[in-house]
C-alpha cells in the first residue's frame, strides 16, 4: 500500500486507507467485541468492553481484504466495523478508534494502558 494516506490530510483525488466513517462516533460509546485469542483479549480478559469514542474517520472497508495476516482486526463494533487493530508478530503495536485514556481512573488504568506499560517497563 505504498500511496495509502489519510482522508483528512491526503490528497483530495485519491481514497484514502483511512477514511471518513459514514456515521461520526463523536460523544458515542459503543460495546466492542474482542477476538479471542488476540492480545486485545488477553488484557481484556472478558469478550466486550464499553468504550468512548471521539472520531470521525476510520479504516476503509475497502482496503480491509488487503489487510491479510499483517494487522489483525480484534476488536468490532455491533455492525461488525473495525475498532481495535494489532500486529500479532509485535509485543505491543496496538490502535483504536476509541480513547482508552477516557475511561482510565486513578489506581484504575483502562486495560489496554495497563498492558502497554507493563510490555514498557519490560
Amino acid at each position: 500500500m505504498a500511496k495509502a494516506h489519510h482522508a483528512e490530510t491526503g490528497p483530495t483525488d485519491a481514497e484514502g486507507f483511512i477514511s471518513r466513517l459514514a456515521c461520526s462516533l463523536v460523544g458515542i460509546t459503543q460495546e466492542i467485541t474482542i477476538e479471542k485469542g488476540s492480545l486485545s483479549f488477553e488484557l481484556y480478559q472478558k469478550p466486550t468492553s464499553l468504550e468512548v469514542f471521539q472520531c470521525n474517520y476510520g479504516l476503509n472497508p475497502r482496503f480491509m481484504d488487503q489487510l491479510g495476516d499483517t494487522l489483525r482486526i480484534s476488536g468490532k463494533d455491533m455492525h461488525n466495523e473495525p475498532r481495535i487493530i494489532e500486529l500479532p508478530d509485535h509485543r505491543f503495536f496496538m490502535a483504536t478508534l476509541f480513547l482508552p485514556q477516557q475511561t482510565s481512573r486513578p489506581g484504575k488504568p483502562h486495560p489496554l494502558i495497563a498492558g502497554f506499560i507493563r510490555v514498557a517497563a519490560g
